[in-house]
C-alpha cells in the first residue's frame, strides 16, 4: 500500500532470486497509496533484508501508475486491498490480467494475504520476509515450468 514494507522486500527478494538463476528480469515495487513516495523502505524491512543478504536500501517509495501496466508482463500485489486498487486502474481486460495476487503461487485459489508487518514487531518482518521468498521462489519456478513448455 505505501511501498515501504512488503513490496520493497518482494522486489529485494525477487530481483536477488532471478538473478541468480541467470534470470534478465526487471523487477520494481510501487504502492498503491502516496503515502511515502521518495522515502526508502522502512527500517526493519531494510534490517530483515540485509539479516539475509539482500540490501534494499536504495530503493525510493513509488506509487503505481496505469503506465505500469505498457512497462511490466506481471503485477503482484500483497492483499486483497492491493488487488483492488491496481484492478481499478487497468485500462482493459487485457492489463487486468496481469495482476494477480503474490501468495497466488503459493496457495492458488485461495485468496492469501502478505500480512503487513508495519504494526507489529521486528519478528513480523521476518516472518513476512521467509514468506515472500518462498512466494517468489514458486513464482520463477512457474515461469520457467511456463518457458519451459513453449
Amino acid at each position: 500500500m505505501g511501498n515501504i514494507c512488503r513490496s520493497p522486500l518482494a522486489e529485494g527478494v525477487l530481483q536477488t532470486l532471478a538473478k541468480t538463476r541467470g534470470l534478465n528480469w526487471e523487477v520494481a515495487s510501487a504502492g498503491t497509496a502516496g503515502y511515502h513516495v521518495g522515502e526508502p523502505p522502512h527500517k526493519l524491512s531494510q534490517k530483515v533484508a540485509k539479516l539475509n543478504g539482500i540490501d534494499i536500501s536504495e530503493q525510493r517509495c513509488r506509487k503505481f501508475s496505469s503506465s505500469d501496466f505498457t512497462y511490466y508482463d506481471q503485477i503482484l500485489v500483497m492483499d486483497q486491498q492491493n488487488l483492488a486498487d491496481v484492478l481499478a486502474l487497468a485500462p482493459n481486460p487485457d492489463a487486468a490480467s496481469k495482476v494477480s495476487l503474490l501468495l497466488d503461487t503459493l496457495y492458488p485459489g485461495e485468496n492469501r494475504e502478505v500480512p503487513d508487518p508495519w504494526y507489529g514487531e521486528e519478528d513480523g518482518y521476518h516472518e513476512v520476509f521467509a514468506l515472500i521468498t518462498r512466494a517468489c521462489e514458486a513464482f520463477i519456478k512457474s515461469q520457467w515450468s511456463l518457458v519451459s513448455s513453449m
